[in-house]
């Protein structure tokens, strides 16, 4: 059993860019600690976000898509923490402009974050050299993906930000001379990245350690793929189905599912796991491993592409052709235990689930999801997502970061005869206005060790608060917080839920496991 799930719990699923502030995304400054404040006063143990790893509006802004699956997102670094640790003056910290802050301004916290970081920089350089928490943090991070990344970004800037398959061979293939070469001419760019990467873990460790104090446990999120156009991919080649100049032989995707009638053309390229056994699954060792030092449990993202993943020819548009292979399984998670005996995992067992998903998460005893949205259909009765199925080992939630707000699927999504099942399983008529707590309500009185609640549901939000639309190709990820949201009133009105539940700790309750 997780250690952090031995007892019943709640928590919030907030993303770090939806968090109020000035800069045109939500940061690690104050705001993050006025929502751990939250969480304590309201009884919850867990805050769920999305990947920290960077975006960029060339992917989309989507957290799933990043140029590494191990670094942090600059646009996260906050401004006014650089201020207060002396890093920035607080005339360096003063947009040019007043940024949006009703959502996420991508592109101009992209522009405002990158000439701050780049002045923060300047300013420090003369000290980095001499500055023990910088060599300390590369010395920890530089073999294992901090050299690589810094490389990698470098030289997407040198050559006007085009994919790596397309930079000249020796950059390319990674000529060891060629990469020699650039450390010594582009000394000063690539601390300048590694100076941000810096920053950023060091401030997220900060508010981690606050988020200890007030008891509140993070529950981070892995991606099952890569970005192609990656610094993983890119030093890793032997990792991934590819061609001899570096081009996927095989994308990655799903089949249609409940949201998309053409299924999803994902485009990242497959694994080539018989390489990765070789190595004792290394590069997913180390990877999980460096996750866990940002969280203290990790959603893994499509836990069924670890028993048999859909693959499409790359010159499909959609992913309706394409076909299933095996996936890793069992001894992948064995090489994980070895180096983390408690597999601090949650599996994301959404969609298409067949026997061997279900024994391979059995086997590793992980939790795996539960999604109430999903359960007022015809089979109401037998899905394994409606409240009277969910067994222990199991996270509940109303809804994910892919569904519509409670609100918006209610009223939008459900139609009259799901509304009418809805109403049938309630014992009586429900209407809008009450159906996001009423949800809510039934999260927490599930078995479920967890229980998860988006903080659009919290504050009854309709479809205008929706994070992410699969499939669908700009307009995800922009949802903010409104400010001064975060009311005591509201805090209470949420723990006092969670004691009804026993979800708030309090008497330090084991869960009976199953039988």
């Amino acid at each position: 059993m997780i250690e952090h799930m031995s007892t019943r719990g709640s928590g919030v699923l907030l993303h770090v860019s939806s968090l109020p502030s000035p800069y045109g995304i939500g940061d690690l400054g104050s705001a993050a600690r006025l929502f751990v404040d939250f969480l304590a006063r309201a009884g919850q143990r867990y805050w769920q976000i999305l990947p920290l790893t960077p975006t960029s509006s060339y992917l989309g802004n989507s957290p799933y898509s990043s140029f590494s699956a191990f670094a942090g997102n600059p646009l996260f670094i906050s401004p006014e923490k650089l201020a207060a640790d002396g890093w920035a003056w607080l005339s360096d910290i003063q947009p040019d402009a007043p940024m949006a802050a009703d959502h996420v301004d991508y592109v101009r916290a992209e522009a405002y974050k990158r000439r701050l970081l780049a002045a923060v920089h300047a300013r420090a350089r003369g000290r980095l050299a001499r500055h023990e928490g910088f060599a300390e943090f590369r010395e920890q991070h530089g073999p294992t993906w901090l050299d690589g990344f810094a490389s990698f970004m470098v030289l997407k800037e040198r050559f006007g930000g085009m994919p790596w398959n397309e930079w000249p061979p020796e950059y390319r293939d990674r000529s060891p001379q060629a990469l020699d070469t650039l450390r010594r001419e582009a000394a000063e760019g690539l601390e300048r990245v590694m100076f941000a990467q810096y920053l950023f873990f060091s401030q997220w460790e900060e508010l981690r350690a606050m988020c200890r104090e007030r008891g509140v446990s993070i529950i981070g999120d892995l991606p099952f793929y890569p970005t192609y156009d990656s610094a993983d991919v890119w030093e890793h080649r032997n990792a991934f189905q590819l061609d001899e100049e570096g081009a996927p032989r095989k994308v990655a995707g799903v089949p249609p599912d409940y949201f998309s009638e053409t299924g999803q053309r994902w485009g990242n390229p497959v694994y080539d796991w018989n390489a990765l056994a070789a190595t004792g699954y290394r590069w997913w060792v180390e990877r999980i491993a460096h996750n866990l030092l940002l969280a203290d449990i990790v959603r893994l993202d499509h836990f069924r592409g670890f028993a048999g993943y859909w693959v499409v020819d790359p010159a499909e548009e959609t992913a309706i052709n394409g076909h299933w292979e095996t996936g890793p399984g069992g001894p992948l998670f064995a090489a994980l235990r070895e180096r983390l005996p408690n597999l601090p995992i949650i599996a994301e067992d959404l969609g298409l689930i067949t026997r061997d998903v279900i024994d391979l998460r059995l086997a590793f005893d992980l939790p795996g999801m539960r999604v109430l949205q999903f359960s007022f259909g015809p089979d109401v009765g037998e899905s394994v997502n409606s409240l009277h199925n969910h067994c222990v080992n199991s996270v509940a939630y109303t809804g994910t970061h892919d569904n519509n707000t409670t609100i918006g699927w209610f009223v939008d999504d459900l139609g009259d005869a799901g509304r009418s099942v809805f109403g049938e399983y309630m014992g009586r008529g429900v209407d809008a206005g009450e159906a996001a707590w009423m949800l809510m309500r039934m999260a927490f009185m599930s078995p479920a060790r967890i229980a998860i609640v988006p903080m659009q549901d919290i504050l009854c939000l309709g479809r205008e608060a929706r994070m992410n639309v699969p499939s669908r190709p700009k307009g995800n990820w922009e949802w903010r917080l409104p400010a001064r949201k975060l009311a005591p009133r509201l805090a209470d009105r949420l723990r006092s839920v969670c004691v009804l539940y026993g979800r708030t700790g309090e008497a330090s309750r084991t869960v009976c496991p199953e039988t």
